[in-house]
């Protein structure tokens, strides 16, 4: 399966200090053609001032459903310890259906403590959370199917994430998309070893979409020919992230115009 060479764009719910700041970004997004725009599920910013200005995911993604027309957009990605699985998939359903069918479920199996601290999760271990996502993953499936309405259509699942033991093997048996941060080299390694994932659960690894995450603070022409040699590996969707409070989208404006070009 051949997928068609998309952009994405992550507007980071941080230093905002009002909404009306990321409202305008993700308007702004949609009007230079950007393919889809995400947004990210933690409680404190990353970087910069640590207790800077913060928003939440999904109460955002409501508002981004009722605000565009065309995009999609999604978490990349929702953190599985936040939330029930089961209330995850009503609330990627309800999404979907305010957007008209446009809603990506990007999921991870959480890494940021701080968030865990602050909010009264239990932090565990990297092998314990990925358990619990693999766990999850099955009940998320269950509940949409169940629900009432269904979703309009089957909602892409997003799985983020490299680890070759136990997250690709999530990504083989659940994934729509697998999105990485790698450089070309890792990227052969690690998409050689997914092909066995997908080969032991008996699924054709063309039928996932490849993602890769662009290094924000690079050349833009450096970033371009990464674009150049990362598609020629079969990675289609590529996203690069931007902050607040300015969201400047200047680089993200010549990723489309790079997008189009390949398009003819």
């Amino acid at each position: 399966m051949t997928f068609p060479v998309r952009i994405g764009v992550q507007l980071q719910p941080q230093h905002a200090p009002e909404y009306s700041l990321i409202r305008d970004a993700v308007k702004r997004a949609e009007d230079i053609g950007v393919d889809i725009a995400f947004n990210w599920d933690h409680f404190y910013p990353l970087s910069g001032e640590p207790d800077g200005a913060h928003f939440e995911c999904w109460t955002m993604l409501a508002a981004w459903a009722e605000q565009t027309e065309r995009i999609e957009f999604g978490p990349l990605v929702a953190c599985n310890s936040y939330r029930n699985p089961d209330l995850l998939a009503d609330m990627a359903r309800t999404v979907d259906h305010i957007s008209g069918g446009r809603v990506i479920l990007g999921i991870g199996s959480g890494w940021f403590e701080r968030d865990y601290d602050e909010y009264g999760f239990e932090f565990g271990t990297k092998g314990s959370r990925l358990d619990a996502l693999g766990e999850s993953l099955p009940r998320i499936e269950s509940r949409m199917a169940q629900l009432n309405p269904q979703p309009t259509r089957k909602i892409p699942v997003l799985i983020g994430g490299g680890g070759e033991r136990k997250t690709l093997r999530h990504v083989a048996n659940h994934a729509d998309i697998w999105h990485s941060f790698v450089d070309v080299e890792t990227y052969r390694r690690k998409s050689a070893i997914l092909a066995e994932h997908c080969a032991a659960a008996g699924r054709d690894p063309s039928t996932i979409e490849r993602s890769a995450e662009l290094k924000a603070d690079g050349d833009v022409d450096d970033l371009l020919r990464f674009g150049d040699e990362i598609t020629a590996e079969g990675v289609s969707l590529l996203t690069l992230a931007v902050s607040g409070p300015d969201y400047d989208l200047s680089t993200v404006e010549r990723l489309v115009k790079w997008r189009d070009e390949r398009l003819g």
